[in-house]
C-alpha cells in the first residue's frame, strides 16, 4: 500500500506566518501564537460536514444514506447539549481561552453561523436528494400533501384510536403559563381563535407528542398500495389537531423542538455520595438551560418571538426547519425496511480458534482483536469462562459503557455468586449513560461485587481486565486492554483494538492501577503501560521530543499517530517543534483537530487527515520511529486535554513483533493510503476530499479490512 499524498479536489490558501502577540518587533513565544490554532468546538461542528457527505454520495447504498443523515443529526443535537452548553458555561465563568484566543461569545456566535449552514445542507439532502431517491426505489415517506382519501381516513382513525387518547393539550392563559418543554421533545403550537366551553378566548395551546408512540407510522399495504410506505407521527398530529380543540378554529399548528445542555455537572469535592448525587442530578437534566431552538420554517415571527423569549434565547439560536424537526427520527425506516439491496451487504465477523479454551489460547501468545472485522466473543468468552473456572480467584474490570442487557454484567454477577472475588470500576459519569450504569452497578452490588465509583475527579476511561487464575502452584494472570468500551454494540461498528495477554510486566502494571484506583494507593512507577494522569502525557511529549532530536541529529524521524481528536497544547507545541526540526508527521484524526498544519516555518511537516466510511473510528494508535527501534502503542486515550490531563487512561505497548507489524500496516499504513474516504485537513481549516490520481489504485482503508480479514 503505497502512503504516497495523492491530489485533492481543492487548492490550498496561500499560508500565512504567524503575527507577533505583544505588539513589538518579535513575538514572545512564536508557539503559543493564536493564529497557530484551530478552534476544537468549530472543528467538531465541521466534523458532521465529512458526514454529510456520506449522505451524499451515491456509491453508498441508499439506506445508508439515509443512516449518515440521521447520524449527522443526533451527532448536532449532542454537539448542542454538551459542546455549545459548554461554551456558555466558559462565557459565565470566565474560563481562561483555549489556544485559539477565542472568546466564547465568538465561538457560540460562529457556531450559530455554522450550523445554519449545516442545518440548510441536511434538509437540503433530504427534501432534495434521499427522499426522491427513496420514493423511486419503492419506499416513501408521504406528505400530507400526498395523502389519499382512503390514507387520510386510515390515518384519521389511527389519530383518534392511537394518539388522541394519550394527548393532553394545554391552553395558554393565566391559569396555565407556559409549560416546562422537555428537552428533544416534539411539539406542536396550535394558533385558536375563538372560545372553548368555560367561556375562555383562545390564542396559543401547546401539544406534546406522546413519547410512548413512534415517530413513524408504517401505513398498511392493503391502504396505501406500497410495501414501505411510511408518515411521520407530527405530519398526523398537525393534520387532525383540530380535533383536540371542538367548537374552536385552528389558524395555525407548527412543530417545534428545544434542545438543552444535558452535561451534568457535580463537584466530586462537594458531595459526599457521588451516586446520590448524579440521581439527583438526572432528574432535572430534561429541562436544564435551553441552548437552541428548531421550529416550522411557516411559523410566523411573534410565535417566534414568544418562544424564544420564554427559553431565553437569542435570535441566532432559532432554525427554521423546512420538514420535520427532529430528522434523525427518520433511521426508524432503516430497521422497518427490509431490503438489503439497498444496504451495505454483511459481512462474517472472524472468530479466532479454539476460544472454547480462552485461557489455552491467551498462554500460547498474544492475541489481537481488531473490531469489528474480528468479533468481541473472544473477550466475553474471557469473562464467562473466568465466571465458571473453579481455578479462577478473581476478576477485575473497568466498565464505562455497556450497552443494554450486557452478557458482561450478567457473567460478573455468576462470577461473584460462584465465589469469585470480583471488583469493577463502574464509571457513573460516562455521557448519557449515567443513569444505565447507575443501574448496573447497584446490580452488581446486589450480587456482591464490590464495585468501586473510580477516582474523585478523574472519569475512568481505562479500558481493562485482569483475571487472576491458579495454575499449579503459581498464580497467573490474563489481561485485556483496549482502545473502545466493553459494548458488543459498538464493537460490530467502531474500528478498535483489544489486546490478550498474560505478559507478566504487563499484567502487573495492570493489577497496581486497579489497586491505585479501589485503594486510595499513591502515585506508582509502571514498567510497561503510560497511565493518564501521571505518565501519558509526559511519555507522549518525550516520545515526541525523542523524535526531534533524532532529527536535529540528521536520522531519519517520523510520527504517526491515529486518535478521534487532538487539542492538547503542550502536545500541539511539541508536534511544532518536531515538524520544524524535519520530524515527517502523519495525524489520521477522525474529529476535531485544534492543530494548524501546513503552516511554512511551522509545522509543514504534519499532514491531518479524517477516515468517514462504513464504520466509526475510533481506535488510538501511537507509533514512534525511533531511529529503527520504533515505540508503538495503542490507548483509550485521544490527545486531549481532558484525556491526557483529567482522566483515568491507559497506554499499552504492542510488544510481539508480528501483532506491531499488523497494527502498523492496518490502522496507519492501510489508512494513509486512503483515497476514497479520507479528507485532509488544510491549513485555513477547511477539509478537502481525496481523490485518487490518474495513477493511483482506489483504495479504501476498511474495504481493504474487510476483504483481508473477513474475506
Amino acid at each position: 500500500m503505497s502512503a504516497t499524498r495523492p491530489r485533492v479536489q481543492k487548492a490550498a490558501k496561500s499560508a500565512r506566518g504567524p503575527e507577533p502577540i505583544d505588539g513589538s518587533n518579535e513575538p514572545v513565544d512564536p508557539l503559543r501564537d493564536p493564529a497557530l490554532y484551530l478552534n476544537r468546538e468549530l472543528s467538531q461542528l465541521d466534523f458532521n460536514f465529512r458526514v454529510l457527505a456520506q449522505a451524499q454520495d451515491e456509491s453508498v447504498p441508499l439506506l445508508e444514506r439515509l443512516k449518515y443523515l440521521c447520524i449527522a443529526c443526533t451527532n448536532l443535537d449532542e454537539f448542542f447539549e454538551i459542546r455549545a452548553a459548554t461554551m456558555h458555561h466558559a462565557q459565565d465563568f470566565g474560563v481562561p481561552l483555549p489556544p485559539d484566543g477565542l472568546t466564547p461569545a465568538t465561538v457560540l456566535k460562529r457556531i450559530h453561523e455554522r450550523t445554519a449552514q449545516l442545518v440548510e445542507a441536511q434538509y437540503s439532502c433530504w427534501n432534495q436528494v434521499l427522499r426522491p431517491a427513496m420514493s423511486e426505489a419503492g419506499v416513501r415517506v408521504l406528505g400530507r400533501e400526498q395523502w389519499t382519501a382512503r390514507q387520510t381516513r386510515w390515518l384519521r382513525a389511527y389519530f383518534r384510536d392511537e394518539v388522541m387518547p394519550v394527548l393532553s393539550p394545554l391552553g395558554l392563559d393565566p391559569a396555565h403559563p407556559f409549560p416546562k418543554i422537555l428537552n428533544k421533545s416534539l411539539n406542536i403550537v396550535v394558533v385558536l381563535k375563538g372560545k372553548d366551553a368555560f367561556g375562555r378566548v383562545g390564542n396559543l395551546a401547546i401539544v406534546r407528542a406522546p413519547r410512548s408512540l413512534p415517530r413513524i407510522i408504517q401505513l398498511p399495504e392493503s391502504i396505501s398500495g406500497g410495501e414501505y410506505d411510511f408518515v411521520f407521527l407530527s405530519s398526523v398530529l398537525s393534520e387532525f389537531v383540530h380535533e383536540l380543540f371542538p367548537g374552536m378554529d385552528v389558524k395555525g399548528a407548527y412543530q417545534f423542538r428545544v434542545t438543552r445542555n444535558s452535561e451534568l455537572i457535580v463537584d466530586d469535592e462537594e458531595v459526599e455520595n457521588l451516586a446520590l448525587a448524579l440521581r439527583d442530578e438526572l432528574a432535572g437534566r430534561g429541562y436544564l438551560r435551553a441552548m437552541r431552538l428548531e421550529i416550522s420554517a411557516k411559523c410566523p415571527k411573534p410565535i417566534v418571538r414568544t418562544l424564544l423569549q420564554n427559553f431565553d434565547l437569542p435570535e441566532n439560536a432559532v432554525y427554521r426547519i423546512d420538514g420535520p424537526v427532529n430528522l434523525n427520527r427518520i433511521s426508524q425506516i432503516f430497521d422497518l425496511v427490509q431490503r438489503p439491496d439497498l444496504k451495505f451487504p454483511p459481512f462474517q465477523q472472524r472468530l479466532p480458534k479454539g476460544t472454547d479454551a480462552m485461557f489455552e489460547l491467551i498462554a500460547d501468545g498474544d492475541i489481537l482483536l481488531h473490531h469489528p472485522f474480528d468479533s468481541f466473543a473472544p473477550v466475553l468468552e474471557l469473562i464467562k469462562q473466568a465466571a465458571e473456572d473453579p481455578n479462577v480467584l478473581a476478576i477485575k474490570q473497568t466498565l464505562y459503557r455497556t450497552g443494554k442487557d450486557s452478557g458482561i454484567v450478567e457473567h460478573l454477577i455468576q462470577a461473584a455468586r460462584n465465589g469469585k472475588d470480583v471488583t469493577v470500576v463502574v464509571e457513573l459519569r460516562a455521557r448519557f449513560d449515567e443513569e444505565a450504569n447507575l443501574g448496573l452497578a447497584d446490580r452488581l452490588q446486589e450480587a456482591g461485587v464490590q464495585v468501586v465509583y473510580g477516582v474523585v475527579g478523574y472519569k475512568t476511561h481505562a479500558k481493562m481486565l485482569l483475571v487472576v487464575r491458579r495454575e499449579g502452584r503459581k498464580l497467573r494472570r490474563y489481561v485485556h486492554l483496549g482502545t473502545g468500551n466493553y459494548h458488543a454494540g459498538t464493537a460490530r461498528v467502531y474500528t478498535d483494538f483489544g489486546l490478550l495477554t498474560t505478559d507478566p510486566d504487563i499484567a502487573n502494571d495492570v493489577h497496581l492501577l486497579f489497586q491505585q484506583m479501589s485503594g486510595l494507593a499513591p502515585a506508582i512507577g509502571l514498567k510497561r503501560l503510560l497511565q493518564s494522569p501521571f505518565t501519558l502525557h509526559a511519555g507522549v511529549i518525550a516520545r515526541i521530543e525523542r523524535e526531534t532530536a533524532h532529527a536535529k541529529a540528521g536520522r531519519p524521524a517520523r510520527i504517526v499517530a491515529k486518535m478521534n481528536a487532538l487539542n492538547e497544547p503542550q502536545v500541539m507545541r511539541a508536534l511544532y517543534v518536531a515538524s520544524q526540526a524535519g520530524v515527517q508527521i502523519d495525524l489520521i484524526i477522525r474529529g476535531a483537530c485544534a492543530l494548524r498544519p501546513g503552516v511554512p516555518g511551522v509545522s509543514e511537516n504534519i499532514r491531518v487527515r479524517s477516515i468517514v466510511g462504513r464504520f466509526l473510528e475510533h481506535h488510538r494508535v501511537y507509533w514512534f520511529a525511533n531511529d529503527g527501534e520504533p515505540d508503538l502503542f495503542c490507548a483509550s486515550a485521544d490527545w486531549l486535554e481532558r484525556n491526557l490531563l483529567r482522566r483515568v487512561e491507559t497506554g499499552f505497548p504492542i510488544l510481539d513483533p508480528e501483532i506491531a507489524v499488523r497494527v502498523r500496516s492496518e490502522s496507519l499504513d492501510n489508512y494513509l493510503a486512503d483515497n476514497l474516504n479520507a479528507w485532509e485537513l488544510r491549513e485555513d481549516g477547511t477539509y478537502d476530499k481525496i481523490v485518487p490520481d490518474g495513477d493511483t489504485m482506489p483504495h479504501s482503508a476498511q474495504g481493504w479490512l474487510l476483504a483481508h480479514l473477513c474475506g
